[in-house]
C-alpha cells in the first residue's frame, strides 16, 4: 500500500524506561522484525505505517524515544503534538514497571493537550515474570486507559496496541474534526492535524510494505 493516501496523520510517542522493549515494539509492527542485539536508542527516532481503521486510513509517525534519564530533556520537547502515548515497561523489570507513573506525570506536566494512551507490558516470552497482570490492569483502570501484555520476539499482540489505540484515535479524531465543522471561523480538524504534523522534521525511517 502507498504511503501518500490517509485521512488524518497522527504523532504517537513510545515512552518507558531503557531496555523494556520499544524499539522491538516498534520495529515489529513497521518491519517484521526483531533484534536480539540490544542497542539504545540515542534521542528519538520516529517511523512511519499506515494503520486500517474500519472506514479510515491514519498516518501514524510514531516517535521511538530514549528511556535514559539524560535523555529526559530532550524527549519532553517532542511531546507536543502528539495524539497518541504508548506506555511500555518490561514485565521482567519491577523498576520499570515502578516507573510508568514518572513517564504519565512528565506528559501531564509537559501537555495540557488530552492524549489517547494505552498501557504495555512486554516480554510476556519470558519465564522471570516480576509483574503480575493484575498489577498491570490495575495501573491502566487509575489512568483510564487500555492495558495488554505482548512479546516483541514472538509478535505476540504487538498489531493489537496499534490496533486498539488506532480505535480511540479514530473516535478523537472524529470528535475534534465535528468540533471543529460547528465553528465556521476555525479550519477543519484534519487540515489542523496535518499542519502541525507536516512542521516536523522527515522520518529517518518508514514502513514501505505498510
Amino acid at each position: 500500500m502507498s504511503l501518500g493516501y490517509y485521512d488524518w496523520l497522527v504523532k504517537v510517542i513510545v515512552l518507558g524506561d531503557s531496555g523494556v522493549g520499544k524499539t522491538n515494539i516498534l520495529t515489529q509492527f513497521c518491519d517484521q522484525k526483531f533484534s536480539q542485539n540490544y542497542t539504545a536508542t540515542i534521542g528519538v527516532d520516529f517511523k512511519i505505517k499506515i494503520l486500517n481503521v474500519q472506514d479510515k486510513k491514519i498516518k501514524l509517525q510514531i516517535w521511538d524515544t530514549a528511556g535514559q534519564e539524560r535523555f529526559r530533556n530532550i524527549t519532553q520537547t517532542y511531546y507536543k503534538g502528539a495524539f497518541g502515548i504508548i506506555f511500555v515497561y518490561s514485565l521482567i523489570d519491577r523498576n520499570s514497571f515502578n516507573n510508568v507513573e514518572g513517564w504519565i506525570k512528565s506528559i501531564l506536566e509537559s501537555t495540557t493537550d488530552e492524549v489517547c494512551s494505552i498501557l504495555v507490558g512486554n516480554k510476556l516470552d519470558s519465564q522471570d515474570r516480576r509483574v503480575q497482570t493484575a498489577e498491570g490492569e490495575k495501573l491502566a483502570q487509575k489512568y483510564n486507559m487500555p492495558f495488554i501484555e505482548t512479546s516483541a520476539l514472538e509478535n505476540k499482540n504487538i498489531q493489537d496496541i496499534f490496533d486498539r489505540l488506532g480505535q480511540n484515535l479514530k473516535i478523537r479524531l472524529e470528535n475534534e474534526g465535528q468540533k471543529v465543522s460547528n465553528n465556521t471561523h476555525t479550519q477543519s480538524g484534519q487540515f489542523k492535524l496535518n499542519q502541525e504534523a507536516n512542521q516536523t522534521e522527515q522520518p529517518t525511517s518508514s514502513c514501505n510494505s505498510c
